[in-house]
C-alpha cells in the first residue's frame, strides 16, 4: 500500500475510533452483561424457570387468571413470550363490543406471573437485566435519537475495523505474536490493541454489522417506502411478510366453553421441537374466533425455522400456515439469523459465557485505542495548551469508561437488598452514581489512578454482589445448585470470577511503576494542574 493510502486509512481508523470510543465502550460493557439478561432478572427476583424459550404449557390456566381481572370478551388477547422469565407480555385490544364497559374500550398491556398470577405494569415490573439490555443501545435516550446514536455507532464501528485491519495488514502475523509490555508505554498500548484487536475481531465485525442493521435500517427502508410505495408502508410491510391478517368480529358469542391448550397440542405434535413464543387471540369469544401461533424450532433441529399457523375455533380448521420446515421467507430469515447471531441464543450458557468475554476483550482494546491516540499525541513538539486538552479528553474517557464496572456491581447489590425497585429506582441510582465517579475521577485525579481505583473498588463490590444474595435471601451457592437455581448460581460465580479478576490485576499485574511510567505519571499530574 502507498504511503497515502496508508495514511488516509491511519487516520480514518484514529478519528473514527477516538470520536465513537465513549459511545462503543457502553455498548460493549453493557452488551456483556445483556447476554445475562435473563440470568439477571431471575438473580434480582430469585426466581426459577423451568420452561425457556416457549410459553408456559397451561395457557388456559393463565387467560383465566387474566379474566379475573380483565374482561377479555370482543377483545384481540396476546401473550407473548420475550425473555426466559416468569412473566409473559399480556397486550389486550380494545374491545369491539359497542355495549362494552369504558375501561374495557381502551388497549392494554402489563406482564403477568404464570406462578403467582400477579400483574404488573412494565415500570413496575423492570428489572436490572432490561435495564442493562437497553442501556446498550441507549434505549434511556429519548427515542429515536438514541436507537439512531447506538446505530451510527456502530456502523462508525464497522470503518474503524476495516481500516484498522487493512493499516496491519502486511504484518498482522508477525505483530500479533508481539507483546513488549517492559518497553516503552505507547509499544505497551499499541500492542494490547494490536493483538486484542485481531482476536476479537471476528465477534466485534458481526456485532458491528448487525448493531447497525437493528438500529439504523429504518433509514434504509424509508427511501425504499416512499419511491415504490409512494409511502404506503402496509403494503410493504405485506410484501415482506410483516403484515397480520385481521378477522373482523360477528357480535355473536361462542355457546360452548372452548379451551386453547389442545391447539397448541396438536402444533406441536404435527412439528416436533417448535417451540411456541406468540399466542393472538383475535376476537375473543365471538363466532368468528381465531388462534394464531408463531414460533420457532429449537436451533439445534434448524437453525432458522421460524413458523405460524391460524386456527379458525368454530370448525377446528387450519386457514394458513407457515411451517417451519420447510417455508421461511427471504425478509424473515434475514432477520431471524442476524437476531440469533447478535443475541448469541442458539447454543447455551457456554456460548454466552465466550462472548460475555470477547465483549470485555473489546472494552479493552476500546481503552487501549484511548491511550495509544494520547501517548502519540503527548510530545514535547506539541503545544502545551493542546497537550492538556487532549490529556483532558483523554481523562473523561477513562473516567466514564472504567467507572462502569464498580457503578454496575454496586448497582447489582442495591437491587438485591433494596426492599422494592422500580425503573425510576435503578435509572436514578445508577446514573447519579455513574455521573459521581465520573465527575471525581475526571476532576481530581490521573488517568493510572483512575485505573487502579476502579478496578479495586469493582473487585471488592463485585466479590459483595454472591454475599449480598445470600445474606438478603439466607440461601447460599448450595442451595441455588441444590434446587437448580441454575441462573442465580451463574450470577453469583460471574461476580465472583469478575471480583477476582479486578482485584488480582490491580494489587499483583499493575505493579509498582517503572521509571518510564512515573515520567508518564510526572508529566500526567502537570497536565491535571
Amino acid at each position: 500500500m502507498e504511503k497515502r493510502g496508508h495514511n488516509i486509512l491511519f487516520h480514518t481508523h484514529t478519528v473514527s475510533g477516538i470520536v465513537i470510543s465513549v459511545a462503543l465502550y457502553v455498548i460493549f460493557f453493557a452488551g456483556s452483561f445483556s447476554f445475562f439478561r435473563d440470568a439477571v432478572t431471575n438473580w434480582q427476583l430469585s426466581h426459577k424457570v423451568t420452561v425457556n424459550d416457549q410459553l408456559p404449557l397451561d395457557l388456559d390456566r393463565q387467560l383465566a387468571q387474566i379474566a379475573l381481572k380483565h374482561t377479555l370478551t370482543g377483545r384481540d388477547v396476546e401473550l407473548n413470550h420475550y425473555y426466559n422469565v416468569r412473566n409473559i407480555g399480556v397486550s389486550l385490544g380494545a374491545s369491539k363490543d359497542s355495549l362494552a364497559r369504558v375501561e374495557d374500550q381502551n388497549a392494554a398491556f402489563f406482564y403477568l406471573d404464570t406462578d403467582t398470577g400477579d400483574t404488573n405494569t412494565y415500570m413496575e415490573s423492570y428489572a436490572l437485566g432490561e435495564f442493562l439490555y437497553r442501556l446498550h443501545f441507549f434505549a434511556q435516550i429519548p427515542y429515536p435519537i438514541g436507537y439512531y446514536l447506538s446505530g451510527f455507532t456502530a456502523f462508525f464501528f464497522l470503518f474503524a475495523i476495516v481500516t484498522g485491519i487493512l493499516v496491519h495488514w502486511k504484518k498482522i502475523v508477525s505483530h500479533f505474536y508481539v507483546f513488549r509490555p517492559w518497553t516503552k508505554l505507547k509499544t505497551l498500548w499499541t500492542d494490547a490493541h494490536t493483538a486484542l484487536g485481531l482476536i476479537g475481531f471476528p465477534f466485534q465485525f458481526v456485532y458491528a454489522l448487525t448493531g447497525a442493521f437493528f438500529m439504523i435500517n429504518g433509514i434504509f427502508t424509508f427511501p425504499l417506502e416512499l419511491g415504490l410505495y409512494d409511502g404506503d408502508e402496509a403494503k410493504m410491510n405485506a410484501d415482506l411478510g410483516y403484515a397480520q391478517a385481521v378477522y373482523d368480529s360477528h357480535g355473536i358469542p361462542l355457546e360452548n366453553p372452548f379451551r386453547i391448550d389442545p391447539f397448541l397440542e396438536q402444533t406441536r405434535a404435527e412439528w416436533p421441537n417448535f417451540n411456541i413464543t406468540g399466542v393472538q387471540l383475535h376476537n375473543y369469544g365471538d363466532t368468528n374466533m381465531h388462534l394464531t401461533l408463531t414460533g420457532k424450532l429449537a436451533p439445534n433441529v434448524k437453525f432458522n425455522g421460524t413458523g405460524q399457523r391460524t386456527y379458525r375455533f368454530r370448525d377446528r380448521k387450519i386457514v394458513s400456515e407457515t411451517d417451519p420446515r420447510t417455508n421461511n421467507t427471504y425478509s424473515a430469515g434475514v432477520a431471524n439469523t442476524l437476531l440469533r447471531i447478535h443475541l448469541g441464543d442458539y447454543a447455551g450458557t457456554a456460548l454466552r459465557v465466550i462472548s460475555f468475554l470477547l465483549g470485555l476483550v473489546s472494552c479493552v482494546v476500546i481503552l487501549s485505542g484511548v491511550m495509544v491516540w494520547l501517548v502519540a499525541r503527548d510530545k514535547q513538539n506539541i503545544p502545551p495548551k493542546r497537550r492538556r486538552f487532549n490529556y483532558l479528553v483523554a481523562k473523561v474517557y477513562m473516567a466514564i469508561c472504567l467507572s462502569m464496572l464498580p457503578v454496575t456491581a454496586l448497582e447489582f447489590i442495591l437491587v438485591k437488598v433494596a426492599p422494592r425497585t422500580t425503573m425510576e429506582f435503578i435509572y436514578t441510582t445508577y446514573f447519579c452514581i455513574w455521573l459521581a465517579a465520573t465527575l471525581f475521577f475526571s476532576l481530581r485525579h490521573t488517568i493510572a489512578f483512575t485505573n487502579r481505583w476502579t478496578l479495586i473498588s469493582g473487585g471488592i463490590l463485585g466479590l459483595l454482589v454472591p454475599l449480598a444474595n445470600g445474606l438478603h435471601s439466607g440461601k447460599w451457592p448450595w442451595f441455588w445448585y441444590a434446587e437448580s437455581y441454575f441462573d442465580v448460581l451463574l450470577i453469583d460465580v460471574l461476580w465472583t470470577i469478575l471480583g477476582a479478576i479486578s482485584l488480582w490485576v490491580a494489587l499483583f499485574k499493575l505493579g509498582k511503576p517503572n521509571s518510564a511510567s512515573k515520567r508518564v505519571m510526572a508529566g500526567q499530574r502537570k497536565l491535571s494542574q
